[in-house]
């Protein structure tokens, strides 16, 4: 913060102190928020419900100064205040009707918090004051004031030196992402000065870039940072709301993780994170929540939209309007038709691009956002504004394709310019390495993109987000060590989380001295990272599933912010990080591994293979009878890196090495032989992948055509040969 930031926050306090002296002129209705030009601030704020807008400035001590908003145009009530400026506090109380079973609910005695807050200084304090009833009647009326309880937003500075920041627009098809939370990485991590640990700045540390860059990722994917609440009925229990899908503001970047302060810091220190992580390269990409906020149902607080034009903002039950629709098992779900509400996301997604310069989003429960009426519809007004906006059609946008409602599952149905988390993926490579019978054809489908989702809307293989494990369910190491959950911690009696994980725990539930299953999971690791990193599409890395990172057999760790979640940097398993990197860089350096456009099934080299083939492990190419025998686990690849795809994007021809993906999934070894296509007979191929090993290197064995190649029991081989 400058000094001429700082004069202007000692001023904007003297006014706030100097109660009934605030000059107020007009201003304007947009743009909507506070809106500091130098010399004051705009302050408008969209309700189509209230009789009467105050604005409540606050100063250090807790006083509040009540300002009546003057002027209304098009919804939209609005003043400009001189001499207040950058780290002022601020919130607004919104006078009107109050008739629940009309879905009305303002009420001037609670302090609201402005949807187009650009910081928030504070957390909830779970005062009665701050619900709309009285605890001991859901159906009377609290008028109590809240305002002592809520967080008040910030007035910030729009000006940040970018320098020549600018972003690094990394090919979909080139993507490697990283998903990681902000506060996890960075808490246990010795290297990093204690001051900093789980806030933007540790992020932003050289060690932690040093780290994203010797892995090898393209893009970190930030678990939310929109300012998000802990739950009352978390925090009662001494838990908190850790993965933070619990927005209140799409503006603000969430304040605990500020090593600055929360006046306004917190959006310097995220914009110096970004600029810190464009400088190497890397993208930064938000898990973004605009289908529900953290005011739950008509039994949550009162925080901001359901006080400000409830009706407006939240989709309501039409036989009772005092209770909301809820297609997100959270309470509550945002009204994506009305065009206020389209509006506040837009700008917000805008705000983050142009403003916070981050390179994409990843839209959690995105089928929520395309709800018409009821049903999930591929031209909704949110895909049709995403679709003509200049700004944000030019960013990467990754749907989660579902929601909790009827009809929610749309993997594979969203608009051409969207990549999608691949659920399918995920569950195939899970059921093929556990060992579940009829998952060979699929499996070879995930593989090679998953066309058959993506292909018929005209869209790339890059369509295809591929992860085997994410933040919501078992991480890597947990999957190939747990048949069950154990959510214990949860306080939930265990109740909670996904009961069908498709994981495996190799014979023991939980850890184990027992050398033999120690070593299968271990390679089943392995396993899963080279189906996952050699498949076509965007690979997505859980964040510590590369050092071996283990919640305890917890699946929904949501709440648990301490050490089970935390990264241990202490107890990494340093192989297979090795293992990853030199995988990553395989992929990096091969394109036949990351093909922008889907593989042609057409005759390359002239005979026998195209540009992928399929055979059995004898080395004879799959029929259409072989792919529907259930019991086949054993799988060879050979593709064609004589010509990837014609011409890329700029005209040049690309070429690299062929390459043999050994697959076996059988719980005994097999023997492959490689098959025997024309021109390639006699040829030399290495091995640069074995999931037996602890490490990947270019090793000696060295295979021919005709020649045996052991392929032991749940393993991959990858052979390469290079012309």
């Amino acid at each position: 913060m400058t000094h001429a930031d700082k004069t202007i926050i000692e001023a904007s306090r003297e006014t706030a102190e100097r109660k009934g002296d605030v000059r107020v002129h007009p201003g304007l209705p947009y743009p909507l928020g506070a809106s500091f030009d130098g010399a004051g601030t705009n302050f408008s704020i969209f309700s189509e419900v209230a009789d009467a807008v105050e604005l409540c400035l606050f100063d250090n001590d807790g006083n509040e100064t009540r300002v009546q908003l003057p002027e209304m145009t098009g919804h939209c009530w609005h003043c400009y205040l001189p001499n207040v400026g950058v780290g002022q506090r601020y919130g607004y109380r919104i006078h009107g009707p109050y008739d629940p079973k009309h879905g009305l609910r303002c009420n001037p005695n609670k302090l609201l918090i402005s949807p187009y807050a650009k910081a928030i200084d504070g957390q909830v304090e779970w005062n009665e004051a701050v619900f709309g009833y009285h605890w001991k009647s859901v159906d009377s009326r609290n008028d109590l004031d809240s305002g002592p309880y809520v967080p008040k937003c910030v007035v910030t500075s729009p000006y940040f030196d970018w320098k020549n920041d600018r972003h690094p627009r990394i090919s979909l098809h080139e993507s490697i992402i990283y998903e990681v939370h902000v506060k996890g990485f960075t808490a246990r991590h010795p290297d990093i000065p204690e001051e900093l640990r789980g806030t933007y700045a540790g992020l932003a540390h050289p060690v932690a870039i040093e780290y994203f860059k010797d892995l090898g990722v393209t893009a970190i994917e930030l678990m939310p940072v929109h300012q998000f609440v802990h739950d009352k009925i978390l925090v009662d229990q001494g838990l908190r709301n850790y993965w933070g899908y619990n927005s209140i503001s799409y503006f603000a970047p969430h304040n605990e993780y500020s090593s600055a302060g929360q006046l306004g810091q917190q959006v310097h220190e995220f914009k110096q994170m970004v600029q810190n992580l464009h400088n190497e390269g890397i993208e930064v990409i938000l898990d973004v929540v605009y289908n529900h906020t953290a005011e739950g149902n008509h039994l949550g607080p009162i925080l901001s939209y359901k006080g400000i034009d409830n009706h407006a903002y939240y989709r309501l039950e039409a036989k009772d309007m005092r209770h909301y629709t809820d297609y997100t098992g959270t309470g509550n779900t945002l009204n994506m038709r009305n065009p206020h509400v389209l509006q506040m996301v837009m700008d917000s997604l805008r705000y983050w691009v142009t403003e916070m310069h981050v390179d994409g989003f990843r839209f959690d429960l995105a089928a929520t956002l395309a709800r018409g009426l009821h049903d999930v519809d591929r031209l909704s007004a949110f895909f049709d504004l995403i679709q003509q906006d200049p700004v944000i059609s030019q960013v990467k946008l990754i749907a989660e394709p579902w929601d909790i409602g009827g009809g929610g599952y749309q993997v594979g149905n969203f608009p051409p310019q969207w990549s999608e988390w691949n659920g399918k993926f995920r569950d195939t490579v899970r059921d093929y390495w556990r060992g579940e019978e009829e998952t060979l054809a699929e499996f070879a489908n995930r593989f090679a993109g998953s066309s058959d989702l993506y292909a018929n809307t005209g869209r790339r293989p890059y369509a295809s987000l591929n992860f085997v494990t994410a933040h919501d369910g078992f991480t890597l190491h947990d999957l190939v060590s747990y048949n069950k959950k154990h959510n214990e911690a949860n306080l939930e009696k265990n109740r909670d989380g996904e009961d069908h994980n498709r994981g495996w725990n190799c014979g023991v539930e939980g850890p184990t001295d027992d050398p033999a299953i120690n070593a299968l999971r271990q390679r089943q690791k392995r396993n899963l990272f080279v189906s996952l990193l050699l498949s076509q599409g965007i690979p997505m890395i859980n964040g510590g599933d590369e050092i071996g990172r283990t919640q305890n057999g917890n699946n929904n760790a949501y709440c648990q912010d301490n050490d089970l979640t935390y990264f241990h940097w202490d107890q990494a398993d340093e192989d297979l990080l090795t293992f990853v990197r030199n995988l990553i860089r395989l992929r990096r350096e091969h394109p036949a591994f990351r093909r922008w456009k889907w593989f042609r099934g057409e005759s390359v080299w002239g005979t026998g293979i195209d540009d992928i083939g399929w055979f059995k492990p004898e080395g004879t190419g799959m029929s259409q009878d072989d792919w529907n025998v259930g019991h086949f686990r054993s799988l060879l690849v050979m593709i064609n890196g004589q010509e990837i795809a014609g011409l890329d994007r700029r005209g040049n021809r690309v070429i690299d090495d062929d390459f043999c993906v050994l697959f076996n999934a059988h719980d005994e070894p097999v023997i492959f032989r490689l098959p025997g296509v024309a021109g390639k007979l006699g040829q030399e191929w290495s091995v640069v992948i074995d999931t037996t090993q602890t490490f990947t290197k270019e090793a000696e064995e060295v295979y021919r055509y005709g020649e045996p190649i052991p392929v032991a029991a749940r393993s991959v081989l990858v052979l390469c040969h290079a012309e």
